[in-house]
């Protein structure tokens, strides 16, 4: 049997990990208080707030690359056949997300969202890094000005839709999956187009590593800068109170710290300014694209020389989609409720353990093998292989 490729384990392992850190930092904002004792956020929040999901949604985009031909895109029957078979995870991913809606999670559950976009990315498939990497800029200011645009015509909708929104408000439901929800798959795309322009190039590559890593810290940086002289030295945050007349400046501050509830006012292109968590803007997208850059060519970079310190990592991004699952139960349950970091901890521990034990005998995790079973089925029924 030949041995597997070094480069291509590392960049597996690597892949893995930046998917389990990303799992993670939702865990930590769904169970540990956000902020500390003078009430200010803390440095845990402030980090993978808004983060975790953007990192998540950008290595969806990466392993639709590496399922597609990585650096050499399918083409003809083959590249049918990979759509074909991303429509159907697509569906599952959808439909497992309005199941599990119906356990009344008290988070945001993104697999709809997710599944959407898997819908919405399949004619990017056979495309280029670089018409990709074009698409991913474009999506990130066309998107959120068009939800910001169209928001307002657009019915209200429920917390997490379940599959009985499917038939008794169909549109309801379609607008909160593509626009109006806290994971809208049109700015989201973003995420995806960036992560199958990654997952065009060679990872393996530790100079392409330290572009990745350095691309992503200066778009983030100078977000974070193009923000800041926005909102201050240019009058942005003046802007937005005269705009907004109905919110005071303190509830303009919050919204600036913690984020929307619900969604930023559509009162002014201003709002795009601003980097708030799940605020939707302009600059919040190219922010967060460019801190997922940062992260994956981090431990891509790292993966090369510690792979073993990232084992525990990697093994629970292995399988995000069952232990994501299973976190979002537990949360309804109401486990150690009042207990956060002892539900942190057990619920980390218990990942780890379970997901290290079931790679031993198992390529997949649980649903993930459901999911991969019936796209290779698909796959291999459209390619003519067995």
């Amino acid at each position: 049997m030949q041995s597997p490729d070094p480069i291509k384990k590392s960049r597996s392992i690597g892949v893995d990990a930046a998917r389990g850190i990303a799992l993670v930092g939702l865990m930590i904002v769904h169970v540990l208080p956000p902020t500390n004792d003078d009430f200010e956020p803390t440095v845990l929040w402030t980090v993978f707030a808004g983060h975790s999901a953007a990192l998540f949604a950008l290595l969806a985009g990466v392993s639709l690359a590496f399922g597609s031909g990585a650096r050499y895109p399918v083409k003809g029957t083959a590249l049918k056949a990979v759509r074909a078979s991303v429509a159907v995870r697509a569906a599952l991913i959808t439909a497992l997300g309005l199941t599990i809606a119906y356990a009344d999670t008290p988070v945001s559950i993104i697999l709809a969202y997710y599944g959407v976009m898997f819908l919405l990315a399949i004619p990017l498939l056979g495309l280029s890094a670089r018409v990709l990497a074009l698409l991913a800029a474009g999506m990130a200011v066309i998107g959120p000005i068009t939800v910001q645009v169209l928001r307002d015509s657009m019915p209200e909708h429920g917390f997490n839709p379940t599959f009985t929104s499917l038939f008794t408000e169909p549109g309801v439901l379609v607008t909160q999956l593509l626009l109006t929800g806290v994971y809208p798959a049109v700015p989201y795309m973003a995420y995806i187009c960036a992560g199958l322009a990654i997952g065009r190039l060679d990872l393996g590559s530790r100079l392409i590593q330290f572009r990745l890593m350095f691309a992503g810290l200066i778009l983030a940086v100078s977000t974070w800068l193009v923000s800041a002289i926005l909102l201050g030295p240019l009058g942005g945050m003046n802007r937005l109170k005269e705009s907004s007349p109905d919110l005071s400046a303190e509830a303009i501050d919050r919204m600036l710290v913690w984020g929307p509830e619900g969604h930023l006012p559509a009162t002014s292109l201003w709002w795009h300014a601003v980097l708030a968590p799940h605020s939707t803007t302009v600059l919040e997208k190219l922010n967060t694209v460019g801190t997922s850059m940062a992260a994956l060519g981090a431990v891509l970079f790292v993966a090369h020389v510690a792979a073993s310190e990232l084992a525990p990592f990697a093994a629970i991004g292995s399988m995000t989609l069952t232990l994501y699952s299973a976190h979002l139960l537990v949360l309804a349950t109401g486990f150690l409720a009042n207990q956060s970091s002892g539900s942190f901890i057990i619920q980390i521990t218990v990942a780890i353990i379970f997901a290290s034990q079931w790679r031993r005998s198992h390529d997949h995790g649980p649903l993930e093998g459901i999911v991969a079973t019936a796209t290779k089925r698909t796959r291999n029924h459209l390619s003519g292989t067995t």
